[in-house]
């Protein structure tokens, strides 16, 4: 071939269109951060829910395999009807319940994620009032473009 070089820098400049995506300099898709904030914003509104005594608007976040281990639960939580039901119990017998997250670490992978952080929360449960604080992981599963919680794990910090 007389002139190698014209087929070398086409072929060069595809490989490299094709090797560099939309990331940013720490080699990290700019969707995944957006993607981290989504989960965060999506534990908050399940709070918003309980605190607005919102169990449909909270079931609309939870998957219908879910899973738990609750603060001082001796059995596995399983199913989403079991969470709702149990989340409905509690609203009937509760006021003025407030949770707030600290030190979120959230990682995404793909159509699974999840959330580790310490918790706070105060209300008042069958007229008495309580304070407490733990920590949590969650995890979330994508489907239909929708994070939907699958599983929490509750530990109370005395």
């Amino acid at each position: 071939m007389k002139y190698p070089q014209l087929l070398f820098f086409p072929a060069l400049l595809l490989f490299i269109s094709l090797g560099c995506s939309d990331r940013t300099k720490t080699g990290k898709n700019p969707n995944e951060q957006d993607q981290k904030e989504v989960i965060k914003q999506t534990l908050t509104d399940m709070w918003d829910a309980i605190e607005k005594e919102d169990l449909d608007r909270y079931a609309s976040f939870i998957h219908p395999d879910f899973t738990q281990f609750g603060e001082t639960d001796t059995i596995l939580r399983a199913g989403k009807e079991a969470e709702i039901k149990g989340i409905g119990a509690w609203l009937d017998e509760s006021r003025d319940i407030h949770t707030e997250m600290d030190e979120p670490r959230v990682t995404v992978k793909g159509d699974v994620a999840w959330i580790v952080y310490y918790w706070r929360d105060r209300g008042t449960t069958h007229g008495e009032v309580f304070e407490t604080r733990g920590k949590s992981t969650r995890i979330f599963v994508r489907e239909n473009n929708k994070w939907l919680c699958i599983h929490g794990h509750y530990t109370l910090i005395p």
